[in-house]
This record gives structure tokens, C-alpha cells and sequence, in this order.
């Protein structure tokens, strides 16, 4: 398909990146726009937007302060029509707190600091050529540092690090999209009940997953400290997830303490981790998903396998009780009430599954369990949280329109059989994630049918029932839908294998 990508470059026009990410949301809804994208013109967005195939000609040499409107459409008139629209928001939208602005507000940490003289952590979200800076006047000022911001270069976490090492703060991130700090969320987390078990990661949604379920098997969290993907890299040394399993080892409301990371970067820092932990005398659940679980146990900690098991075993060690017990029980779900029914109406050519997923760890997860599958005929996830996809667009625990594309795309193929998804629940996401799915699911439904096919679509919902969303008001809304619920994202991924692999048998 012939396609058209136009900029448009507004000097000296600054607008928050959550109002822009709005705007590019709302033009991409036009006829005829593929991709919108909407950032400052800093030379490090300037190269998102070359990578993701959006930097015309006229924005290269986009300075800072300038604006850069991207679309990628059909044909030139509609690429037109889009940045016309784009700019058309903007003009009227002013700039965020433009007209509130008083002389209390704080405009520095320096500031803030003396207007919350009490105050001993810090969240930053600035764009990452700045985020280092403000970060580094945070420690300095013996602020604890909760660093959302992403792009940050290895060599600035690890002197970050280092210094806060030093100091004796936390400095989680940069990156870090969760953590539950003495009961209060901080980015992407869960309302969980407080209790036990503690958790530190190098994976937000991994975190968000085990203390979840850990919340829904009657147990809670002392801590849930998230250090950013890059802390095992041998670069920056495991610094933080050193400092979270020191502070758990001292914490006396802590029993029983989680790791929870995607394969680390570096072997060695995570195995002088794993040690650190043990060393600090309490019981250790271990998760690096895809990692050897043998390499775990000769530590002394107990692997798990996947996230689930990990919340499992945790409550196990808490409460006392028979560890093979809860292993065996993460195995023995068995398929939703309704899945035969429709799974024995699939085509003949129906045998692929595809998953689609707004958390990292919770695709890495999955594609684990799809590979190790004796269906496996060309399985696919794709984790729609990568940077490819989100180039001036709101994460997709936030905004839906690119996965609802996605799914749509997936049914118009006729090899699809199942779809695989995520919903995650909690501050921060989406009020009503369910609700915003449901219009793509229907219309993937009716194509499938259209086509003379079934469509199975297999989700787990990440959250708890006193989350903003309610998990069980979300569950109910899917449920009513006809989609097939699992517990866990992982016995979601287990469930499709399932249904692929036994639809044949029926």
C-alpha cells in the first residue's frame, strides 16, 4: 500500500507530552492516517521519529522548542486533513497549568523542597535528555528518587546509582513504572493489601502481576520495589535490586522476599544477587523468566518458572504450608466453562494464536509458554509497550486504539484461532479497560464469522477488586462478552495452547 508521511514544525510551541499524546490519539480516529505522532523537537525525538519511519524532511533540523507534528497516511490529502486537525488541537488546547500558575506553585525541586520541607522521595517524569539532571538534584537534596522517565543513558543510571548507593537512597529507574512504597503507589500499581511478602523487580507488570495475585490469595506486601529493566545490566551492577533486598532483609514486617525480572542482562550480577538475598536469612522466591531454574536452587532460593507460581510459592513460605501443594496448584486450572463450545467450531485452517499485550514481561511470558507448546504452527506476540509503537503515542495500558487495530488485523486472518490478551488494571490505566475493548473484539468477531470462522478470545485481567477499575466489574464485562478468563496471564497462555491443541481431539 502506498503510503504518505507529512510533518508540520510549529516554533517555539511547547505542550505537555500527555496533552500531545491526546492530539496524535484523536488524529490518528481521522479516515485515511496510519500513524500520527506529536513531540518536541529534541534531537533524541527527532530520531524516534526517523526510526518509526515519521521524520519528514521538514522537521530534521526541528529544534528543541519546536513542535513536530508527524502523520503517516493513505495518500497526501488525508495526511493534509491530519495536520490541519493536529493543529487545530493544539492552538486550542494551551499549555498545561497556563493558567493556574501562582507564585506557591513549584517550578523546581529546589522549590518544592521548600514548600514540602517534609518530603523524602521525588517522581520524575521528564523527558530523558533532562531527567538525569533533575534526578541528581534530588539525591543530592537526600530525596529518594522514583524515575519514570525512560531514555536515559546506561553510563547516567549507573553514576545515579552509585550515588545513591551511597547516600543510602533509593534511586529506582530510570524507567520504572511500579513500585508500592509503605502502602503508596507510585506509577503503574495495584490497590494489594499490605502484609508479608516483599517484592523487588526489574519488571513493572511482573510486579504488578505477583502482588496482584498474591492480594487474591488472601496474603499482602510489605514493600514492592521496582528498579528499572536495566539494574542487572553489568554496567550498573544490580545496585538497586541490592539496596530493595537490603532494606526488605531489615524490614521486620517482611517474611518472605520476591525477585521478580526478565532474563537478566548480566548472569553474574544476578546471581550476586540471588546470594545477597539468601544472605539476608529470609525465605527467597526467585523469577527470571526463561532463566535456568537449576542455576536458582544451587543459590539456595526457589525458582519459579512463571509469575503466578511466584505469588504461589511466596504465600506458601508465609504461611507455613506445603510448597509442592502450591506448585501443583498453579497447574490445575482447568479451561473456562463455554471454551469447547467454541473452540470446536474452528476452521480447518484455524490453528495459530496471537497474542497481543500491553505489559513487556507479560509477552515474554506467554511467548515462553506458546514456544514450549507442541501446537506451536506459528504462534505470535507482540509486545505493544516497545518503543517502536509507542513513538509519540500514550502507553497501551492507557490508550487502546493501536491493540484494537491489532486485534481487528488479527482476525481478517483466516490462521488465527485464538487471541491472546492482557488487561491491567490500577492507577494510572485506562478507567475502563474493558469497555474500550469490547467494540474491537465484536468487530473481529463479525469479520471471523464473515469468513465462515470461529474467534476465541482468552484474556487474564491483572488487578485486584478495590482497584479504580474493579477487577470484578472487569471480568464481568468481559466475561459477558463471551471472552474466556483465565487467573493468571500465564494460565491464559496455557488456556490457548489448550484450546488449539485439543479443539482437534473433539
Amino acid at each position: 500500500m502506498i503510503s504518505t508521511v507529512r510533518c508540520l514544525v510549529r516554533p517555539d510551541t511547547y505542550r505537555d507530552s500527555v496533552q500531545l499524546m491526546r492530539v496524535a490519539a484523536d488524529v490518528e480516529r481521522l479516515p485515511g492516517v496510519t500513524r500520527a505522532a506529536l513531540l518536541m523537537g529534541t534531537p533524541a525525538n527527532r530520531e524516534l521519529l526517523a526510526g518509526a519511519g515519521l521524520l519528514a524532511a521538514s522537521a530534521a533540523r526541528a529544534r528543541p522548542n519546536d513542535l513536530v507534528m508527524a502523520v503517516l497516511a493513505v495518500d497526501s490529502a488525508s495526511a493534509e486533513r491530519a495536520l490541519t486537525h493536529a493543529e487545530q488541537l493544539i492552538v486550542a488546547q494551551p499549555p498545561v497549568g497556563g493558567s493556574i500558575l501562582t507564585d506557591t506553585m513549584p517550578r523546581t525541586i529546589t522549590e518544592a523542597c521548600a514548600l514540602l520541607p517534609g518530603a523524602n522521595l521525588a517522581l520524575i517524569s521528564t523527558p530523558g535528555t533532562y531527567a538525569t539532571a533533575e534526578a541528581l538534584k534530588a539525591l543530592k537534596r537526600g530525596l529518594h528518587v522514583f524515575l519514570f522517565s525512560d531514555n536515559v543513558p546506561i553510563g547516567d543510571e549507573a553514576e545515579l546509582k552509585r550515588l545513591a548507593r551511597r547516600k543510602g537512597l533509593l534511586m529506582l529507574g530510570p524507567d520504572c513504572g511500579t513500585a508500592i512504597l509503605d502502602g503508596v503507589p507510585l506509577g503503574f500499581a495495584n490497590a494489594v493489601r499490605r502484609g508479608r511478602i516483599g517484592l523487588v523487580g526489574a519488571s513493572g507488570t511482573g510486579l504488578q502481576q505477583v502482588s496482584c495475585l498474591v492480594d487474591r490469595l488472601g496474603e499482602g506486601v510489605s514493600q514492592v520495589i521496582g528498579v528499572g529493566g536495566h539494574d542487572l545490566d553489568e554496567r550498573v551492577g544490580g545496585l538497586m535490586m541490592l539496596a530493595g533486598i537490603e532494606r526488605l532483609g531489615a524490614d521486620p514486617g517482611t517474611a518472605v522476599i520476591g525477585l521478580v525480572s526478565k532474563p537478566p542482562a548480566s548472569l553474574p550480577v544476578a546471581r550476586r544477587v540471588i546470594e545477597a538475598a539468601c544472605g539476608s536469612g529470609k525465605p527467597v522466591v526467585v523469577t527470571f523468566l526463561g532463566g535456568d531454574p537449576a542455576a536458582v536452587r544451587a543459590t539456595g532460593a526457589i525458582p519459579a518458572a512463571t509469575l503466578e507460581e511466584t505469588a504461589w510459592l511466596s504465600v506458601a513460605l508465609a504461611r507455613g504450608s506445603d510448597m509442592a501443594g502450591a506448585a501443583k496448584a498453579v497447574d490445575d486450572a482447568d479451561l473456562p466453562a463455554g471454551s469447547r463450545v467454541q473452540a470446536g467450531r474452528f476452521a480447518s485452517g484455524q490453528r495459530c494464536i496471537r497474542g497481543l499485550f500491553s505489559g513487556g514481561t507479560f509477552c515474554h511470558e506467554a511467548a515462553l509458554i506458546l514456544s514450549r507448546a507442541a501446537t506451536d504452527a506459528g504462534h505470535t506476540t507482540t509486545d505493544l509497550g516497545d518503543d517502536e509503537f509507542t513513538v509519540g503515542r500514550p502507553h497501551p495500558m492507557i490508550d487502546f486504539g493501536l491493540r484494537n487495530k491489532r486485534i481487528i488485523a488479527a482476525a481478517d486472518d483466516p490462521a488465527t484461532a485464538v487471541i491472546l490478551l492482557d488487561v491491567v488494571l490500577g492507577y494510572g490505566a485506562h478507567p475502563d479497560p474493558a469497555g474500550a475493548l469490547l467494540p474491537a473484539i465484536a468487530e473481529a468477531r463479525r469479520r471471523a464469522a464473515a469468513g465462515g470462522r470461529s474467534l476465541v478470545v482468552v484474556a487474564s485481567v491483572c488487578g485486584t477488586p478495590t482497584d479504580p477499575q474493579s477487577l470484578t466489574r472487569q471480568e464481568g464485562t468481559l466475561a459477558a462478552a463471551g471472552v474466556l478468563l483465565a487467573p493468571s496471564n500465564a494460565a491464559a497462555a496455557r488456556f490457548a495452547v489448550r484450546l488449539v491443541a485439543d479443539a482437534r481431539g473433539w
